[in-house]
């Protein structure tokens, strides 16, 4: 069944928050994101009722969720079927910024310096969006360069069920539920697999990026609001630790942690697995060749966890 959903309140948390809305298998959902500060197509901000509020929490108001859409039918042990179908931009402008104590280049946070140099400055860039030919356009009054077009392949930024052992993450954070892995994967056209923790999975999403370079090095890509239309399905007894990915060329593995190298690890022994236990390959020979062919790309380097994404060409897998 198709489903138009519109949101009457967004989350700044991945877990078992109040379903929005209850989906079956195979249904297909197609609703709207605000952008990473809760600014909808139309640049106003979210109202402060259409906010999650918990008595006595204060939370911290970034990348908004759409959901939590439960899914009926779901258990825990088995994995969460996302088909990306549709991710259109609602608006004519994405921003981005610079700002202090936050992105790769800082080792500060807030309220916590460990640094002595003075703190990155607070900068914001608007882009404009040409939606027909599918750029984005920044002036650059300070380079010689004048402006610079980019090629737009929007993406969602941050996609995630609710997390193991009764955990509730922030909408920051990336882990084994998916989350903010700010990996442009998770595109059209591509099918997000997630392991479902608590019955009804609780799925969420949000953050829609127009565009992004590998990392998010500052902290910010193109941000923007947008219409995404998802097919959801459930995947009965698959037991997966880590968000798998696929799309037309390759199978992929999102490993989120810190430091950057135990996320490398994580998303190529997830990859090894599921050579394994899916296509038949034996450990060490799904090892040596993963080695030659895999590719790999970093997502983030600046969330609460750095997130890496291992790549397997489908052309190498039996057929």
């Amino acid at each position: 069944m198709k489903h138009m959903f519109k949101p009457s309140r967004y989350y700044f948390t991945f877990g078992p928050n109040e379903p929005a809305f209850k989906v079956k298998p195979g249904d297909t959902v197609t609703t709207t994101t605000v952008d990473a500060r809760g600014f909808d197509e139309h640049s106003k901000p979210l109202p402060e009722e259409m906010k999650q509020r918990s008595e006595g929490v204060t939370y911290h108001e970034g990348n908004p969720l759409t959901g939590p859409f439960f899914v009926e039918g779901a258990e825990p042990g088995d994995a969460l079927s996302i088909e990306i179908e549709r991710i259109r931009i609602n608006r004519e402008t994405a921003w981005s910024g610079i700002r202090p104590h936050f992105g790769s280049l800082t080792e500060e946070v807030p309220g916590r310096r460990l640094l002595l140099n003075e703190p990155l400055p607070e900068l914001r860039f608007t882009w404009k969006l040409d939606l027909e030919r599918n750029i984005g356009v920044l002036e650059l009054p300070r380079s010689k360069v004048g402006r610079v077009e980019v090629q737009l392949h929007p993406f969602l930024g941050s996609i995630g069920v609710a997390p193991p052992h009764g955990r509730v993450e922030p909408s920051l954070t990336p882990g084994e539920y998916g989350g903010n892995m700010d990996c442009v994967e998770t595109k059209e056209g591509t099918t997000l697999y997630l392991p479902v923790f608590v019955r009804g999975a609780y799925l969420a999403f949000g953050d829609v990026h127009a565009a992004q370079g590998d990392g998010e090095l500052c902290g910010t890509a193109l941000e923007v609001s947008a219409e995404v239309t998802v097919k959801i399905d459930v995947v009965k007894g698959w037991r997966i630790g880590w968000p798998r990915m696929e799309d037309g060329e390759h199978i992929m593995v999102a490993g989120s942690s810190r430091p950057l190298m135990e996320a490398y690890k994580i998303a190529h022994f997830e990859m090894i697995e599921w050579l394994v236990s899916d296509y038949g390959f034996e450990r060490w020979e799904a090892l040596q060749v993963l080695t030659q062919v895999g590719r790999c790309r970093v997502g983030n380097v600046v969330d609460p966890n750095y997130t890496v994404v291992a790549k397997f060409p489908k052309r190498y897998l039996p057929k």
